[in-house]
C-alpha cells in the first residue's frame, strides 16, 4: 500500500535478545556486503509491470514456500500466484475472496504444514484459511481491540501486515503495521494464536518497538524460533527506508539491527523515483528459501502499488547467524 510517512533519525544502540555475529569470510559476500552479517547476491526485476492470465503480477505483499519448492506470492489485490522458484515465472494464479465473495486487502501469508494457506486481510483485520484451490475453509478469531475503528482501536490499512508460523507449527504470529490508538507512536502489537486439536486459539499479544516513523511490513520465523522483522517507511522526495531486525518472539522489546538496506551495494539497479539507494523500493514481502550452515537465504520483494514510479523487485539476501544461546 502507498506509504506517506515522515522519517526521523535512527535511534541507535538497541540491545539484542538473540545474537547475530559475523561468521568470518563467506563467498561472494565481500563486495556485496550490506553489513557485517548481511549481503545481497542479486536482485531481479523480471516481474515488473507484467501480467499473467489477465492478472497484474504486482502489488506483492507476502512470499512463502510451497511444499513442492515453488514460491507462493500474495498480491494485496486478492491474488495468490505460484512462481517458479528459479526463474520467478508465474505458473498459476488463484483469486481469494471473503465469505461474501468480496476481494481481500491481502497482506500476510503462511503455507501451513498440510499445504493450506493462512492469509491476512487488513480490512477488518482477519486471518483466513484457504485450500490449495483457493476455497475458504476457516477464519481465526481476532481480538476486538485490534479491529479497525470504530469497531476497535486500529487504523485503516494499518493492521495485520505480516504473518509467520514458528518452528514446530504450533504458534502463529501476526504483526500489526502501525500502533493502535492509545499506544505510543513507536509500539506495534504482535498477536499470537496457539494450535489446539487442529485449530488455532487466541494467544498472548507482544509489544514491539519500531524505529521512529517506521512500520512493520513483514515478519519471518527463523529455524531457531527467532523473528526477522522488516521495518519500512517512505518520505516523498527522499524515498524508502527499509531495515531488517532480529528479535525474540518471547521478548520483542529488544531487537538487533541486521542491516539498513540503503547500505547495500546498488548492483547497477535503477530507481524510478528519488531513493537513498537506487536498489530500494517499497519492500513488503519476505521468506526464507534455504540455509547453509550458519547462513540463511532470505528473499524479499517490493510492492509496486501498480505505480509507474515504483518497481516490483526481488532481493536475494544472505544473513549469517550464530546459534541461539
Amino acid at each position: 500500500m502507498p506509504l506517506r510517512t515522515h522519517l526521523a533519525l535512527l535511534t541507535a544502540g538497541l540491545a539484542a535478545a538473540g545474537c547475530l555475529t559475523a561468521a568470518g569470510p563467506a563467498r561472494a559476500q565481500t563486495s556485496h556486503a550490506c553489513s557485517p552479517t548481511v549481503s545481497i547476491d542479486r536482485y531481479s526485476d523480471a516481474l515488473d509491470k507484467t501480467t499473467y492470465e489477465n492478472t497484474v503480477v504486482g502489488n506483492l505483499s507476502a512470499l512463502a514456500q510451497n511444499g513442492d519448492g515453488s514460491l507462493a506470492a500474495l498480491s494485496d489485490r486478492s491474488a495468490l500466484f505460484r512462481l517458479d522458484a528459479r526463474t520467478l515465472r508465474p505458473r498459476a494464479v488463484t483469486p481469494l475472496t471473503d465469505e461474501t465473495g468480496t476481494a481481500l486487502d491481502s497482506e500476510g501469508l503462511v503455507v501451513d504444514r498440510d499445504g493450506t494457506y493462512l492469509v491476512t486481510s487488513e480490512t477488518e483485520p482477519s486471518v483466513r484459511r484457504y485450500s490449495r484451490s483457493g476455497r475458504l475453509l476457516d477464519r481465526l478469531p481476532v481480538p476486538d481491540d485490534l479491529r479497525v475503528t470504530p469497531a476497535g482501536r486500529a487504523r485503516p490499512n494499518g493492521t495485520f501486515e505480516g504473518l509467520t508460523l514458528l518452528p514446530g507449527g504450533r504458534t502463529l504470529v501476526a504483526s500489526m503495521e502501525y500502533p493502535v490508538s492509545g499506544d505510543t507512536a513507536d509500539t506495534v502489537r504482535f498477536q499470537t494464536w496457539e494450535r489446539h486439536r487442529g485449530r488455532f486459539r487466541l494467544g498472548p499479544q507482544h509489544a514491539y518497538r519500531t524505529d521512529p516513523a517506521l512500520g512493520v511490513s513483514e515478519i519471518q520465523a527463523t529455524p531457531d524460533g527467532r523473528l526477522l522483522v522488516l521495518e519500512r517507511g517512505f518520505t516523498a522526495g527522499v524515498g524508502n527506508t527499509v531495515r531488517l531486525y532480529l528479535t525474540d518472539p518471547r521478548d520483542t522489546t529488544k531487537k538487533t539491527l541486521l542491516t539498513d538496506l540503503a547500505t547495500c551495494p546498488s548492483l547497477g539497479a535503477t530507481a524510478k523515483q528519488p531513493q537513498p539507494n537506487p536498489l530500494l523500493d517499497n519492500i513488503e514481502a519476505m521468506t526464507l528459501t534455504g540455509r547453509e550452515k550458519n547462513t540463511l537465504k532470505v528473499l524479499l520483494a517490493s510492492d509496486d502499488n501498480e505505480n509507474p514510479a515504483q518497481t516490483t523487485r526481488f532481493y536475494y539476501l544472505r544473513v549469517r547467524t550464530t546459534p541461539l544461546l
